[in-house]
């Protein structure tokens, strides 16, 4: 698994195994509160020394960003199904090389706010696209490019919109604005794709506080990975 090799860290004089860079993943519908709790575990464990970085798809890198705004501008038909499922996956392709790889290379840890896995719950459960024909485009563009660690942050539905509708910068996107029914099969389709691969995901109840979050969270970071704090 190649990147996940090169970021897996190298051995002291001593033998002993240095941690560095890893690839966490934050996934949940709207509204779950995942850009908050990734910025959070960037500052957390920049205080326990680990260089660490936040990043986002769609987007992500200067090409990915002018995808992005294809995919959340316009109406919410603007693209069908599986011209929307490539655009997400070009989008993709262009962060994990410009950004996400070149900082797994440094050591850094790289926390993202979203990865393959939304593209399998949005374009896959919610929008009927099939989740083999996405795999397997994922196995051509990104090799067995995995994060060592997923954390679903799972929201009911009307929880999740409420909170969007309420955010000062809010101005809509096109996810946000699609039908409810589309948002129940995205919560269904990321508890389905979590239980199919429990060594991987960790769900957290999105109805803590945010600071009961960001507590949750590192400690089950710290604790995947054996860093003592």
């Amino acid at each position: 698994m190649l990147y996940l090799i090169i970021c897996s860290g190298e051995k002291a004089s001593n033998g002993e195994w240095i941690i560095s860079g890893r690839f966490i993943t934050f996934e949940g519908g709207e509204g779950a509160g995942k850009s908050t709790q990734a910025s959070l575990l960037v500052e957390k464990l920049g205080q326990f020394g680990i260089a660490a970085a936040v990043t986002r798809e769609p987007g992500g890198a200067p090409g990915a960003e002018l995808i992005r705004k294809l995919l959340v501008e316009g109406d919410t038909d603007r693209w069908a199904p599986f011209t929307e499922t490539l655009l997400h996956i070009a989008a993709r392709h262009e962060h994990v090389l410009r950004t996400v790889q070149p900082a797994l290379k440094a050591g850094s840890w790289v926390i993202c706010d979203r990865f393959f896995d939304s593209t399998r719950a949005y374009q896959g459960y919610g929008l009927g696209q099939s989740i083999d024909a996405i795999n397997k485009i994922h196995e051509i563009v990104l090799p067995n490019f995995i994060p060592d660690l997923t954390i679903l942050i799972d929201l009911d539905v009307k929880t999740g919109l409420s909170r969007t509708s309420l955010r000062k910068d809010h101005n809509g996107t096109r996810y946000e604005e699609m039908e409810v029914e589309f948002h129940h099969r995205v919560r269904k389709g990321f508890l389905e794709i979590a239980s199919n691969d429990p060594g991987r995901f960790v769900i957290l109840d999105g109805n803590m506080s945010i600071e009961e979050m960001a507590e949750t969270i590192f400690a089950t970071v710290t604790q995947h990975f054996g860093v003592s704090t």
